[in-house]
């Protein structure tokens, strides 16, 4: 199983990004699939998920409107479009299917 995120950088509030999370090893159609963040100094926050036909997605209230979740299983790849970002959006992003499998995050700063 390998999950590889990308897309973060750095951003002034109010932009936008959007992550991807490539994945393989696995049939990423069958699996519900997780963005989780770490922001500097504290735990790991849940930020979203998706069910495995990208159907059914659900949201923290901290980027609910803001952060859209979605999926292409035709190309193995998880997104997370990121707009309106705020300084407290500043963390390590990571993709997780469950299971222990994560990828190595990806770093969105958000700053002016």
């Amino acid at each position: 199983v390998q999950l590889v995120e990308s897309g973060g950088g750095l951003v002034q509030p109010g932009g936008s990004l959007r992550l991807s999370c490539a994945a393989s090893g696995f049939t990423f159609s069958s699996y519900y699939m997780m963005w989780v963040r770490q922001a500097p100094g504290k735990g790991l926050e849940w930020v979203s998920d998706i069910n495995s036909s990208g159907g059914t997605a659900d949201y923290a209230d901290s980027v609910k409107g803001r952060f859209t979740i979605s999926r292409d299983n035709a190309k193995n790849t998880l997104y997370l479009q990121m707009n309106s970002l705020k300084p407290e959006d500043t963390a390590l992003y990571y993709c997780t299917r469950g299971g222990g499998y994560w990828g190595q995050g990806t770093q969105v700063t958000v700053s002016s």
